[in-house]
């Protein structure tokens, strides 16, 4: 079983759209959020994990929901996240947003470990460290 983490987000006003649903793109930051929160739990809070490993980030490559049940101001819901998969670079993770018991929200994100390039200055994919990889599987 790999490490699942819950989360509860209250949902603020500024969340919200005219007609007072949350705006799509804000569950986009909450997953992001919700993502550093799963590293934290794993034992590799972003700041320490950065300078432990050498890296820069862990930034998103594809992303995607499927909203099933709206959230609006004043709800309280929980964002569970999980590892799906590991790869040499990249990870899938799983969101899953409740409103209660209710599944309100599915969220993918595949993102991809990344170092500064010496010879390029920018960044590029990096092998993920199997110390990380048996944190989320031991868990």
């Amino acid at each position: 079983m790999s490490l699942v983490n819950r989360r509860t987000v209250m949902i603020e006003w500024g969340d919200c759209d005219p007609a007072g649903i949350v705006w799509y793109p804000r569950y986009f930051g909450m997953f992001d959020a919700a993502t550093a929160h799963l590293f934290g739990a794993a034992g590799f809070p972003k700041p320490a994990m950065l300078k432990r490993f050498e890296v820069v980030g862990y930034p998103m490559v594809d992303t995607r929901a499927k909203f099933l049940v709206p959230s609006k101001f004043g709800d309280e819901i929980i964002i569970e996240s999980r590892i799906a998969e590991f790869r040499r670079s990249s990870f899938d993770v799983e969101h899953r947003v409740l409103k209660g018991e209710t599944l309100a929200i599915e969220g993918f994100e595949t993102r991809v470990l990344v170092r500064r390039d010496p010879d390029t200055g920018g960044i590029k994919g990096t092998s993920i460290p199997q110390e990380i990889i048996d944190a989320f599987q031991t868990a």
